[in-house]
C-alpha cells in the first residue's frame, strides 16, 4: 500500500490538526471495536476465507475516497471501510492458519509460519514504502492512491486461493453450539470455504448467533481459566501501543527535519526492524517468558532513546524497538492459539482483537492530547512506559510459576 508512508502527511496537507488526525484514528479503532467479535463469530459460522477476500475490497473503496475527495468526511468514511476490512480479517486469518496446520499435524510450527508470513508482508511494506517516494514525486497523492487500490485488489485475489478444509457446522448440532471437542472437516482442498454459500440464510443466521453466544459465554468463563485469560490480556498489552504509534511515525520522521520525499525511505528503516522481529519470533519463543520480558523491556528503552534524539539516526533505534514489539506480538498470538479449545477459535481471537482496539483507541486519544503539547519524540518516549510495566508483569508471572513448580516438587 503506497499510501502507507504518506497518508498522515495527506491528512496534514488537507489542513487537519493533530487532534483531528487522532480523531480519525479513534474512528478507525471504534469501527473495529463494533465489528471485531461479530465478524469472528461470522467467520466461525460461515467461511473464514470468504471474509479474507471480502475485506480488501472494502479497503480499496476507502483509499479511493481519500485521494478523490480529500476532506475530513472522506477520510472518516475511508477509515470506517478500512476498519471493517481489519475486523473481517482479524481472527479469521489466525483461525484458518492454525487449524489448517493442525489438520496437517504441524500446529507446533504456527509461530514460525506466522512469523515468516508477517515478514513477507513487511518486506512488501518496505518495497511499497521505497516505491512511494518516486511515485509520489511523479504523480502525487493520486498516483500512490491508485497503486494502493490495486494492491487491495491483488490481496483479495490472493485470499481466494487459501485452502479451507472445514464446513460450517449444521444448525442445531453440538459442534455449532461450541460443545464439540474438535473442528469439523470437509471433503477436499478448499471445499469447506464454499460450503458457506450452500447454507440457507436462516441457518447461517442461527449459526452466526450461536457462535457469537459461544464466544461470549467463553469470555464470561475466563475467570475460571486463568491461563486463557492471561493469554487474551497479553495480546492487547503487547500489540496496541506500538500499533497505534505506527500511524504517527511519518510525523515523527518529519520532525527530524526530513523532507517529505525522504520520509518513505526513513520509514523503511523502521519496517526493516519489524521484518527482523517477525523472522526472529521463533527464536524468541524458545527463550520462554524470561526472554519475552527481556525483549519487551529492551524494545521500550530503544523506543524512548530513539524518539528523544530528535535526529534521523534515532529512527534506527525506533526500528529496533518496533522489531522487538513485533516479535512479542507474534508470540502473544501463539500463546493465545495454544490455549483455545473448541469451535469458537476465530470468535475468541477476535475478542483479543477487541481488547487491542479498545486500548488503541485510548492510545490515539492520549496522543491527540499529548501531541498538542509536546513534540512527537516526547510522546513516543512516554508511550514506552506501558511496555516496561508489561515486561515486569511477564517476568513476575514467570517467577511465580517457577516458585510454584519448585513447591510442587518439594511437596512430592
Amino acid at each position: 500500500m503506497l499510501l502507507y508512508p504518506v497518508y498522515a502527511l495527506l491528512f496534514a496537507d488537507a489542513g487537519l490538526s493533530v487532534g483531528e488526525i487522532s480523531s480519525l484514528f479513534v474512528l478507525w479503532s471504534l469501527t473495529g471495536v463494533l465489528l471485531e467479535v461479530p465478524s469472528g463469530a461470522w467467520a466461525d459460522a460461515v467461511s473464514r476465507r470468504l471474509l479474507l477476500w471480502t475485506g480488501p475490497l472494502l479497503g480499496a473503496a476507502g483509499f479511493a475516497l481519500w485521494v478523490l475527495f480529500p476532506s475530513y468526511g472522506a477520510f472518516a468514511a475511508g477509515f470506517v471501510l478500512w476498519g471493517a476490512r481489519g475486523a473481517l480479517g482479524s481472527g479469521a486469518l489466525e483461525a484458518l492458519v492454525y487449524e489448517e496446520l493442525d489438520r496437517a499435524g504441524a500446529a507446533d510450527r504456527y509461530a514460525v509460519v506466522m512469523g515468516r508470513a508477517h515478514a513477507v508482508g513487511q518486506v512488501a511494506v518496505m518495497a511499497a514504502t521505497g516505491l512511494a517516494g518516486p511515485v509520489f514525486a511523479a504523480g502525487g497523492y493520486p498516483a500512490v492512491g491508485a497503486a494502493s487500490v490495486l494492491a487491495c485488489l491483488l490481496c483479495a485475489l490472493t485470499a481466494t486461493c487459501f485452502p479451507e478444509h472445514r464446513a460450517p457446522a449444521p444448525a442445531g448440532s453440538d459442534a455449532d453450539d461450541g460443545t464439540a471437542p474438535g473442528e469439523s472437516t470437509a471433503r477436499g482442498d478448499g471445499e469447506g470455504g464454499d460450503q458457506g454459500a450452500d447454507v440457507g440464510g436462516g441457518e447461517r443466521d442461527r449459526g452466526w448467533t450461536r457462535r457469537l453466544r459461544t464466544g461470549l459465554a467463553g469470555l464470561a468463563g475466563l475467570r475460571r481459566d486463568r491461563p486463557l485469560l492471561g493469554a487474551l490480556l497479553l495480546v492487547p498489552a503487547v500489540t496496541a501501543v506500538w500499533g497505534g504509534l505506527d500511524e504517527y511515525t511519518p510525523l515523527l520522521v518529519r520532525d527530524t527535519g526530513a523532507a517529505d520525499a525522504a520520509v518513505p525511505y526513513l520509514l523503511m528503516t523502521i519496517w526493516a526492524g519489524v521484518t527482523a522481529g517477525s523472522l526472529l519470533s521463533g527464536a524468541v519463543e524458545r527463550l520462554g517468558r524470561t526472554g519475552l520480558a527481556a525483549v519487551l523491556a529492551g524494545a521500550a528503552l530503544a523506543l524512548a532513546a530513539g524518539a528523544l534524539t530528535g535526529a534521523q539516526a534515532g529512527v534506527i533505534l525506533v526500528g529496533l524497538a518496533f522489531g522487538g514489539f513485533q516479535a512479542a506480538t507474534v508470540l502473544a498470538d501463539v500463546r493465545l492459539q495454544r490455549r483455545i479449545e473448541g469451535t469458537a477459535r476465530a470468535t475468541l481471537t477476535s475478542i483479543a482483537g477487541l481488547g487491542t482496539e479498545l486500548v488503541t483507541v485510548a492510545v490515539y486519544g492520549a496522543y491527540g492530547v499529548l501531541g498538542a503539547r509536546f513534540p512527537h519524540g516526547t510522546v513516543f518516549a512516554l508511550c514506552a512506559l506501558p511496555y516496561l510495566i508489561t515486561a515486569l508483569a511477564v517476568g513476575r508471572r514467570r517467577r511465580r510459576a517457577s516458585a510454584s513448580a519448585r513447591g510442587r516438587r518439594s511437596s512430592g
